[in-house]
């Protein structure tokens, strides 16, 4: 079962657009640039659901070794 988190790797401001592209499977410079794009257009408001997925969104969890790996990556 995929899950979505905020990016470790992936992050530019918070690593909300690099969890989405990485749940969905999009390259996260595509995501970005449509979110720029949403934002210019929706005057702003994407930018408060940003905000709120940065807040609600959890960040992926940190593997520290073998067994976390194996884990995390089981499902």
């Amino acid at each position: 079962m995929k899950r979505l988190f905020r990016s470790r790797t992936d992050s530019k401001l918070t690593g909300v657009c690099g969890g989405f592209a990485q749940y969905l499977g999009f390259d996260a410079t595509i995501l970005r640039l449509a979110l720029i794009v949403t934002a210019f257009f929706s005057f702003g408001s994407v930018l408060l659901i940003y905000a709120l997925a940065a807040v609600v969104i959890p960040k992926e969890p940190e593997l520290t070794g073998f067994y976390d790996e194996a884990m995390y990556h089981r499902f």
